[in-house]
């Protein structure tokens, strides 16, 4: 299938760099089986029903983002001047008592070299291990709840590079760049759909009937990197670590017995739904990473419903989102959206997607 099958184009203006406020003020674009209707977050509890479950990501974003300094190599060397490193962690690969092990995306890489030394803060730094193009991996200093305390002061929200780009991380974007239920750390990007709820629009749903239920995906590389191949059976995706108790899955499971519909809140949650999905669309529990690659032809077994954001042009969000609802539909309903001035991507307005046919 050609990647550039699933290429848009995006006014500039459109990529929201800012959230809306409240949270569920944004507007929620409902893509039907015959059309699109233009509505609000608010309007959720109305398009559920009782008995219905929503399934949500509890992955808590890490400050992920540092900036440090290569000291100065030794004289006579072709750099004598420290470099300013940017480090961006994508996966814990180690946590040994002696220094937690991360991969990480680094800029400029080619300033680095296995043994170097970055230096964040006086007592926190990390030695280049190996470095492989672009990214590299770097033992720290320290581990478990001491590194998580350094990370916690010398790091910054991981916001996407569309954002990054055109401002500065703020203090508020530690708040804005989490969900109101994360809970469980190790994700470099937030489950953006979840970005929408609040505490009211929660008490709402229940109101309504609608139960819910938190699994846990952490979010890795594959949403910082672009799909560069041209035919999608070339694309590798990275793998992410997720999880799904038994409890879990048998308040799950225990919603479709009772005829109720299970509403993935996210790509992250949909992809560890189906992850975990029997033939017949039960779920199993499940720890462990998965690489699944969701491409349209692909038959969903878990999910009924998506609520997601807008994704950008050639992604593999994109590509799944084509799957569970139909390419020209998406196309179609990404149209009327950038014609009406959706806000688009992690900090913008959100899609509510009815699943299609297999195509």
């Amino acid at each position: 299938m050609r990647v550039s099958n699933f290429d848009y184009d995006l006014p500039e203006d459109r990529i929201a760099l800012h959230p809306a406020r409240p949270r569920d003020s944004a507007r929620l674009l409902h893509v039907i089986r015959d059309g699109v209707a233009d509505l609000s977050v608010r309007d959720l509890p109305a398009l559920l029903r009782p008995g219905d479950i929503l399934v949500l990501n509890d992955t808590k974003v890490i400050p992920a983002q540092l900036t440090g300094r290569r000291p100065a190599r030794a004289v006579g060397a072709s750099e004598p001047q420290d470099v300013e490193i940017d480090v961006t962690l994508h996966k814990r690969v180690s946590d040994q008592p002696g220094g937690a092990g991360w991969k990480a995306f680094v800029r400029p890489a080619k300033r680095l070299r296995v043994g170097d030394r970055i230096d964040f803060a006086p007592d926190f730094f990390a030695e280049v291990e190996r470095r492989d193009g672009g990214e590299a991996t770097l033992r720290f200093n320290v581990g478990g709840t001491d590194f998580d305390a350094a990370l916690a002061r010398a790091g910054k929200p991981p916001l996407p590079p569309y954002i990054a780009r055109r401002r500065d991380v703020t203090p508020a974007d530690a708040r804005d760049y989490q969900t109101v239920y994360a809970d469980e750390p190790g994700s470099v990007a937030a489950p953006t759909a979840g970005l929408h709820f609040t505490d009211d629009l929660f008490a709402a749903l229940e109101k309504r009937g609608v139960g819910r239920v938190t699994i846990t995906l952490h979010v890795g590389a594959g949403t910082f990197l672009p799909v560069t191949v041209d035919d999608t059976r070339d694309h590798v995706m990275h793998a992410e670590w997720g999880e799904i108790t038994e409890e879990q899955a048998a308040a799950i499971n225990a919603a479709r017995a009772s005829d109720g519909r299970i509403i993935a809140v996210g790509t992250t949650a949909l992809r560890l739904l189906e992850t975990a999905a029997d033939e017949e669309g039960r779920i199993r529990p499940f720890a462990g990473e998965t690489a699944i690659f969701i491409t349209p032809g692909y038959r969903f077994r878990a999910a009924d419903l998506l609520m997601t954001n807008f994704h950008l042009p050639r992604s593999t969000l994109f590509m799944l989102v084509c799957a569970f609802a139909g390419t020209e539909r998406m196309k179609a309903a990404y149209a009327h959206a950038i014609e009406e001035g959706y806000r688009f991507y992690s900090y913008g307005d959100g899609c509510f997607l009815e699943k299609a046919n297999r195509e």
